[in-house]
């Protein structure tokens, strides 16, 4: 019976697996230094958003990735507020090889991050007097797909 049960583990350990483990909100921050005097301002933003990613393995398969979004809005050149979100997630990438497993986390893993992420920045912002702040959609396959190109013409002028 055991041999029966032996290949099995082993077609499970060469399992392809991608699974969110855990969801949560790692740090947030919100900062408004011209506040109250710009609620009596015409609203007029400039609104400059910055994404950033970091990844950190916790154990053997498991892996954390943190999403941060920073939004720093301003009016007639006063900062109205500087609000920030890292969204985390524990994810379990099993089976893959070091390229594949480099998408999922910055792919996959952070379009499951970006929407919580975006709910979370958008509720600081309200919850600071401000209107609701609505992040466009990010195609983080695109942003991979160049990110991949640049380092491939890195290394092409690297070796001439």
């Amino acid at each position: 019976m055991s041999e029966e049960q032996q290949p099995k583990a082993q077609t499970e350990d060469n399992e392809k697996i991608f699974r969110p483990q855990k969801i949560y909100l790692k740090d947030v921050s919100f900062e408004s230094p011209n506040s109250p005097a710009l609620f009596t301002k015409k609203w007029t933003p400039k609104v400059s958003v910055e994404i950033d990613h970091s990844v950190s393995m916790l154990e053997d398969s498991i892996y954390e990735v943190i999403i941060a979004v920073t939004a720093t809005v301003s009016v007639e050149d006063k900062t109205a507020f500087l609000a920030e979100v890292h969204q985390a997630g524990i994810f379990v990438l099993k089976g893959y090889e070091p390229d594949e497993q480099e998408r999922l986390q910055q792919v996959h893993c952070l379009r499951t991050l970006y929407p919580y992420a975006s709910a979370a920045l958008s509720d600081l912002v309200t919850k600071g007097g401000f209107p609701q702040l609505l992040l466009v959609p990010m195609n983080f396959a695109a942003v991979y797909a160049k990110k991949l190109q640049q380092a491939s013409e890195q290394a092409e002028a690297a070796d001439e």
